[in-house]
């Protein structure tokens, strides 16, 4: 019987496996019976106090923003794969140069995403030079998965801008290095993707929805349904690419079938340029697309 198949296989992934795997070669983690318990790496990722660790998850990027100042956000989501403009093309060049069929296919796909990059990279900086000058409490601080494509983007243009972004990273088996645009105090990495997903609504006062895949829907939907459901106030959730994402989610068949009411289709909008998405969240709050 294969793993996947074997009913009392445990699902979720293992913390320590995880931590494990970052330990550094010369210091493997070792239990000792006699080690203080909040020192004891082996008993904090038992089983037992899965708890404790999503408690601790929840609070040490909260009150690490507290103490930067970061009480609103844009959060930005988006695919991974993207890469900018100039460098896919970099890269296809260099594949056709060798003649790499795979490569080339795979890239040309990518070269046609690369503007998303592009425009994340400036919103991003639309964003923070608005609330440069600003007091922290009036500020909106860009806030990304952390990783690389149009995160990466989103977080590079505040950078550009002079400004401080947010990256919450996820630890994955296959992930990649967090983007270098993000200052090191805020930048986190989270085992569990709920309590991930929670901080991304915790501060937000906007979320922009670039084209990605599974996980960029996963957080989507996810914002959606928070406010569908009143869970969470009404923010602005914008889709950045219409073309794309009218291709992707056709919500009028769920009114039709009257899986969800006429209004809830009203919920985001669709977008296409930086400007149009820093404009529809000034609308929604009321404030100068420019700080005086």
């Amino acid at each position: 019987m294969n793993a996947a198949e074997n009913l009392h296989e445990r699902k979720l992934a293992d913390a320590w496996a995880t931590l494990q795997a970052h330990a550094n070669d010369g210091n493997p983690l070792r239990a000792e019976s006699n080690r203080l318990a909040f020192a004891d790496p082996e008993f904090l990722l038992r089983r037992e106090t899965r708890g404790i660790r999503m408690q601790l998850e929840l609070m040490k990027p909260d009150l690490q923003q507290q103490a930067s100042g970061i009480e609103n956000t844009v959060v930005v989501f988006g695919s991974a794969r993207f890469r900018s403009t100039q460098e896919t093309q970099e890269l296809l060049a260099h594949a056709r140069a060798v003649g790499e069929p795979k490569a080339i296919d795979r890239l040309e796909r990518l070269a046609r995403n690369g503007r998303y990059y592009d425009l994340a990279r400036e919103f991003g900086r639309l964003v923070t030079e608005y609330s440069n000058g600003l007091p922290d409490s009036d500020r909106l601080y860009i806030c990304t998965g952390g990783g690389p494509g149009v995160m990466e983007a989103a977080n590079r243009g505040a950078h550009d801008a002079g400004g401080k972004s947010v990256g919450l990273a996820i630890a994955l088996p296959f992930e990649e290095k967090p983007n270098p645009y993000i200052p090191p105090e805020l930048l986190f990495k989270f085992h569990y993707f709920g309590l991930r997903k929670m901080h991304f609504m915790m501060r937000a006062k906007a979320m922009v929805a670039f084209p990605g895949g599974f996980g960029t829907l996963d957080e989507l939907f996810e914002t959606l349904t928070l406010v569908q459901c009143g869970k969470s106030k009404p923010i602005p959730i914008v889709l950045f690419g219409s073309d794309y994402w009218k291709r992707l989610l056709n919500l009028d068949v769920l009114v039709e079938e009257g899986a969800i009411s006429p209004d809830d289709v009203h919920l985001f909008k669709h977008v296409d340029t930086p400007e149009d998405a820093w404009a529809h969240i000034c609308d929604f709050y009321e404030m100068p697309h420019r700080s005086t």
